[in-house]
């Protein structure tokens, strides 16, 4: 018999009964009935309840530890009396006379218990994430994510990936994100850079011959964390394919996910393969982002041309549509037995948001006439209800909400009102898990600040166009093979097919100013190896984090991390980042310099 324990804290059942057993693990919580003392114990695989009388040597010693303390307890299986069965547990119908005990190790007053599952401010729950990381759901979830990265290795090997792993230590990349730099002791004065992803790296595989890869990829950024992403690093599902085009790596993907999801989604429901292929523009136009969440029955609509004529009388709208303004209209469902205040409490949150507000109209049918109400409906003729109730698709049940500003602004703010609109509503499945492909994502996109173009996506991305009609193109036309990975609401992916032309590469980064000697000195390596016999190839990197976010169904990425940076990227844990010793900068040839 091991040292420890005979069984785990999940494994005891009425076969047990009468059996002497030795249990390990925490006090996970205590109750004392006076002659009687119930203790439940707790490990990795669940909860024992083991009791004690107080004629026991043993009841002044357990009585006197706190929850948390680690014991080892011998004794035999009895059957629970019927009243106090818990067929929750699955050890709910026996409990463990206690006849002799151990203390392992005592644990101290605790800054956040374990038992009860607590709301505790983050920086409390981070600054002890070790015993965050027993509590139930947090434990469930650091189990699941490891559950799922199993399961996606062994997907991943049955559809003739290989693992490999690329350098953690390599150069600074002009593109993308900050970089996290490491100096260099032997080269003084020359810094590594932690790698935002294997991009290059990746890609390189393909070049050497080796036909499909992944790897569960740590990457390294140095931007702001929110509740979908985590500050200083993450991990993603990275994989490159050789001889593909996008069809092909869709295709492939697709099973992967809907598997994935299928296995791990406890129950809800998955959208069939193949999923919805949105293109870019549309998604937009449909759902005001590149990252529509299909649970959500909402489309929105371009009513621009009715608000322009002369049937419409509303100033401010046509005021912002003569300097090139849309108008977005939201249709919301099975409105009308809603009251004023709906409307009004909708329209309070829109200014709270940034905007000027939320206009809107109900509708109603008076025999066969169709009549607008609300604030704004006085502004509309009859024709223009009717055309308005046509182009929305909507009854007479429904209303209809209006953003009016420049079309960028106007989509982003209508999307998030239509989902705004649907919570309200509660019309969102939340039962589902609903995947879609974003495509033909522009190539460029004209920077405002800057006043210049610039990459909308991945510079490295074939452009949907052949080369010798490149440079005849207004670039802000030209389309790219890339494509996002979305699920209700969530970018999991980005990708694209990669341009592997050493020549249309430097066409294409001079499009953004870059001169064919600046790529060459900037991505020296990339363009080496593809100057040496380069297949066409592609890939994407979904994020592992939001995944697993997604499947515990949580809001926030650090509920599924085991040891988060909080927001300000600080580890409360282990204090880091922390300040470095004289003799440690001496040797990496560093001076601080203090702002002043």
């Amino acid at each position: 018999m091991n040292k420890y324990r005979s069984h785990n804290c999940s494994e005891l059942s009425s076969k047990n009964i009468g059996k002497k057993i030795r249990l390990s693990g925490w006090i996970h919580r205590k109750r004392d009935h006076g002659n009687l003392l119930f203790i439940d114990i707790r490990d990795h695989f669940g909860v024992t309840q083991c009791v004690i009388e107080n004629k026991d040597k043993n009841f002044k010693v357990l009585e006197k530890l706190k929850p948390e303390s680690v014991i080892l307890i011998e004794g035999s299986v009895v059957r629970r009396s019927k009243e106090t069965e818990n067929k929750e547990l699955k050890t709910g119908m026996i409990e463990v006379k206690i006849e002799n005990i151990e203390v392992l190790s005592e644990a101290k007053e605790l800054p956040l218990p374990v038992f009860g599952e607590q709301n505790y401010p983050e920086e409390i729950r981070l600054k002890y994430r070790f015993i965050d990381l027993r509590r139930n759901e947090m434990h469930k979830n650091i189990n699941l994510r490891s559950k799922i990265l199993i399961y996606i290795r062994s997907k991943m090997s049955e559809n003739n990936f290989l693992e490999f792993q690329t350098p953690i230590l390599t150069a600074s990349s002009p593109e993308g994100a900050r970089d996290f730099l490491v100096p260099s002791r032997v080269h003084p004065g020359k810094f590594y850079a932690l790698p935002q992803a294997p991009q290059q790296f990746k890609q390189m595989i393909m070049i050497s011959g080796f036909d499909r890869y992944f790897q569960i990829a740590p990457c390294f950024r140095d931007e702001d964390g929110r509740a979908d992403r985590s500050p200083g690093e993450h991990y993603q599902l990275d994989m490159e394919m050789s001889f593909v085009e996008q069809d092909d790596v869709l295709k492939t993907v697709e099973p992967i996910f809907y598997d994935l999801f299928k296995e791990f989604g406890k129950g809800k429901k998955v959208n069939s393969v193949p999923f919805p292929r949105i293109k870019y523009r549309d998604s937009l136009n449909k759902y005001g982002t590149d990252k529509p969440d299909l649970r959500n029955p909402i489309e929105l609509v371009d009513v621009t041309e009715i608000f322009k004529s002369k049937e419409v009388n509303l100033k401010i709208f046509k005021d912002i549509i003569s300097k090139g303004g849309i108008v977005k209209a939201i249709p919301a469902p099975n409105t009308l037995s809603k009251p004023r205040s709906f409307f009004d409490s909708l329209n309070n949150w829109a200014i709270k948001e940034g905007a000027s507000g939320l206009a809107y109209i109900t509708f109603e049918k008076s025999g066969e006439k169709i009549n607008g109400k609300g604030p704004i409906a006085k502004f509309f003729a009859e024709k223009s209800i009717s055309k308005l109730f046509k182009k929305c698709k909507i009854s007479e049940k429904d209303s209809v909400f209006f953003v009016c500003n420049k079309e960028n602004e106007a989509n982003n703010f209508a999307g998030i009102a239509r989902q705004k609109i649907a919570e309200e509503l509660k019309i969102i499945d939340t039962n589902s898990f609903k995947f879609c492909w974003i495509t033909d994502y522009p190539m460029y996109e004209y920077d405002e600040k800057e006043k210049k173009i610039d990459f909308s996506h991945n510079p490295f991305s074939m452009p949907q166009l052949d080369m010798k009609d490149f440079d005849k193109t207004d670039p802000l036309k030209i389309l790219a093979y890339q494509y996002d990975l979305v699920c209700n609401g969530y970018e999991l992916s980005s990708g694209a097919i990669r341009n592997h032309i050493p020549e249309y590469l430097f066409k294409v980064f001079s499009k953004v100013g870059y001169s064919k000697e600046a790529v060459e000195k900037n991505f020296s390596g990339m363009i080496k190896a593809l100057s040496y016999g380069a297949p066409p190839h592609g890939g994407m990197a979904p994020g592992i984090d939001r995944i697993v976010m997604l499947l515990a169904n949580q809001k926030n990425i650090r509920e599924v991390t085991l040891f988060p940076l909080n927001q300000n990227a600080e580890d409360l844990l282990m204090e880091a980042p922390s300040e470095a010793t004289d003799k440690q900068l001496k040797e990496l040839n560093i001076k601080i310099v203090k702002k002043i």
